[in-house]
């Protein structure tokens, strides 16, 4: 890793993201059958190209959580606090295993269900072995860390890690777009770091999609998702295969998309089911076909 940069970035202060324009796609946001919904699309060099319904509204992230644990995570890489191949988990799994999805853990037990690399075994209990691991490598509590590490260097200062680190993330859109543009253009990070947790790890392993059921691949980089020839997805079908991001089981979502320069986030308040199946990958295809008008 890259520690050296690393530290000297997360002294800069979070950008100011300014909206440009109004997208007509984000209005589609007022037919999900939701009590409250709000999305937004920022691109790659900061600016927010659209926003619509109540940005600063705080939504439990569920899963989408994840992506901002695994950010943590890479800071405590860089910053020489622990390292992706350092053993960190039941039977050996590394930190690396464990944000990829491949330490073996069960979804919700901490159980081992296999060897570590073997399988893509979506876990929730593997994030939450590895917020323990950090917390006991940095002295800090993993909800503290995120917060100095992540959080704060990028003014989200409406989001909060209230309990697991794998889903009980509490934040806004306006937040999230903050995190999004950061990923597109890394300050906290080394861009090296960025790609290689949005590349995939352990490539070629199956495994289940939650929501979306058996993926041969099943491709996962550090912490994110990634579409790949995936399907059924709840991106688009005009969503490129490099996509990355993550839905949570709340009714929310954050994808970048690399060929689009842009970036995605909508949040709601009722539960990922049948309703976000349909409606997801419509809006996203939308949203990417305004941008590339």
């Amino acid at each position: 890793m890259h520690s050296r940069q690393a530290r000297t970035l997360r002294l800069r202060p979070g950008r100011r993201l300014v909206t440009l324009v109004t997208m007509q796609s984000l209005a589609l946001i007022e037919n999900w059958p939701v009590p409250t919904a709000a999305a937004a699309v920022v691109r790659a060099d900061g600016a927010v190209a659209g926003a619509h319904g109540p940005t600063g509204h705080r939504f439990p992230l569920a899963s989408v959580t994840k992506p901002l644990a695994a950010y943590a995570a890479l800071v405590a890489c860089e910053e020489g606090a622990v390292e992706l191949d350092e053993p960190a988990g039941p039977g050996g799994c590394t930190v690396r295993h464990l944000l990829a999805h491949t330490s073996g853990l069960a979804f919700d037990e901490h159980r081992v269900a296999a060897p570590p690399g073997t399988r893509r075994l979506y876990s929730n209990a593997g994030f939450e072995v590895l917020g323990d691991h950090i917390a006991k490598a940095t002295g800090i509590p993993f909800a503290e860390y995120l917060r100095q590490g992540v959080l704060e260097p990028l003014g989200m200062a409406s989001t909060s890690l209230d309990g697991s680190p794998a889903k009980d993330g509490v934040s806004t859109v306006d937040d999230l777009l903050r995190f999004a543009a950061e990923v597109q253009a890394p300050r906290l990070l080394d861009p090296r770091t960025v790609l290689e947790a949005v590349s995939v790890v352990h490539p070629g392993l199956p495994g289940v999609l939650p929501g979306y059921g058996h993926q041969k691949p099943n491709d996962w980089g550090l912490g994110f998702e990634i579409r790949d020839g995936k399907s059924p997805h709840w991106t688009g079908a005009a969503s490129s295969p490099r996509t990355f991001g993550h839905f949570g089981q709340s009714g929310t979502f954050l994808w970048i998309d690399p060929e689009a320069g842009a970036a995605c986030v909508a949040l709601t308040d009722r539960d990922f089911g049948p309703w976000a199946v349909r409606a997801w990958p419509q809006f996203t295809d939308a949203v990417l076909a305004e941008l590339r008008r």
